[in-house]
């Protein structure tokens, strides 16, 4: 009777093979791990367990995915954790920025060298995404959810100051002096608010002004954070600053949503999210949106949004289905519809997509830049922080502070 049985696996996975090509087929059931960030209530968290993964197992019937929902902080740490101890999952969900750190350790497939049909897969995706999860010539992930800032701005301020959205940074900086000042209550009204100065907030305005944080290759600071451009950027927000124009990083500001809703902001940069919010606490205000206003350096926004990614001890071909099946087009159109901003470029040609409150952002994407993809870059975004803050509160010249601080980057992109 065993032997019998055994025959009978053996048959079938023969005829699997040859059914199938060259199509792996499992003699048992695989089941894969996958881990991630989407919040247990959310319309997300919902469709991928409700839709998206009864599908694919519909579709792969030998393969089984226990998804498993953590918060964004602790997912990083899970899987530090798991990484010593060799219990990480097949595949996870990971903010884009945690990528190089994972890459560093060693625990992250490069997809390039490993999945055959990895360039197809790759095409089809949108580059600026992808740009995320690529470290020297390998790409450790497939972009699997984006977004970025675009400029909100107070209609009724900018109609009663005779203005219209600024499209160059020219115009930009003018406008935030024109409109700062104080309302009719006497409150101090700003014109623009940027709530940190740390990579996320300060970058759009380095590359859009012609300057950079590193070399192409991402090995040496010195020469482009301190750049004349890059400079130039950081003394022009802190020249706005010290004129009062724009405020917002400091303890004790009003928080952006408020800020700008009760009309003390008139401009804001924020990502898609920012709508719903908008929605919930400010209703009846009336507000536009714009790209980034475009400098020396063209428009650029810089790049948020998560990255898909197989870890070494992985099931790989059960878990490529997988990752396939998810940056695929029906997995990202039922996203989209929870507002996630796709990356498949077919479904960004989708009635769902167009249709969007995210449909704004659709284009900065395409112009938009990724923050360098080093496993040193949130001590490179701390320092960066620390510098900037030293130059607004008139402590270090600009040319002073970024001087230092590309020293020290160079020090620790060596240590890559």
């Amino acid at each position: 009777m065993r032997k019998s049985s055994k025959l009978f696996t053996i048959l079938s996975a023969a005829m699997c093979v040859t059914a199938l090509g060259a199509a792996p087929c499992y003699a048992e059931e695989v089941t894969i791990n996958f881990w991630h960030h989407y919040s247990e209530q959310s319309a997300e968290n919902e469709t991928l367990n409700n839709v998206l993964i009864p599908e694919f197992e519909k579709e792969n019937p030998d393969i089984k995915v226990n998804a498993v929902s953590h918060e964004w902080s602790d997912l990083h740490e899970k899987i530090l954790i798991s990484a010593k101890s060799e219990t990480l999952p097949d595949v996870a969900r990971l903010d884009s920025a945690w990528v190089p750190e994972f890459e560093k350790m060693g625990i992250l497939v490069p997809l390039n060298q490993e999945m055959d049909d990895y360039q197809e897969v790759a095409d089809g995706l949108l580059e600026s995404a992808m740009s995320t999860a690529q470290i020297g010539q390998d790409t450790y992930g497939l972009a699997l959810n984006t977004n970025t800032k675009i400029l909100f701005y107070n209609v009724k301020a900018f109609e009663d100051a005779g203005l219209s959205a600024p499209t160059t940074m020219d115009e930009f900086i003018e406008d935030c002096k024109k409109l700062a000042g104080e309302n009719e209550n006497g409150q101090q009204i700003w014109g623009y608010d940027e709530p940190a100065l740390a990579g996320w907030n300060l970058c759009p305005f380095i590359w859009s002004m012609g300057g950079s944080i590193t070399n192409e290759d991402q090995t040496k600071a010195t020469g482009y954070l301190n750049s004349a451009e890059t400079v130039n950027a950081i003394q022009t927000l802190a020249d706005l600053y010290k004129e009062g124009a724009i405020t917002g990083w400091n303890s004790g500001d009003i928080p952006m949503t408020d800020g700008f809703g009760t009309g003390r902001y008139a401009m804001i940069m924020d990502g898609p999210w920012k709508i719903s919010e908008m929605e919930g606490s400010y209703p009846d205000f009336e507000y536009a949106t714009a790209p980034m206003p475009e400098g020396e350096g063209g428009s650029h926004s810089v790049l948020g949004g998560e990255d898909i990614s197989m870890f070494n001890t992985a099931n790989k071909d059960a878990a490529w289905k997988f990752m396939k099946f998810m940056t695929g087009e029906f997995a990202q159109e039922e996203m989209a519809k929870c507002s996630q901003i796709p990356v498949n470029k077919a479904t960004l040609e989708s009635d769902t997509v167009k249709n969007a409150d995210f449909a704004p952002f659709i284009e900065a994407i395409k112009s938009a830049e990724s923050r360098p993809t080093v496993s040193c870059w949130s001590e490179i975004d701390s320092e960066l922080a620390t510098a900037v803050s030293a130059v607004m509160n008139d402590e270090k010249s600009a040319q002073d502070a970024m001087d230092e601080l590309a020293e020290k980057v160079d020090a620790l992109l060596a240590e890559e």
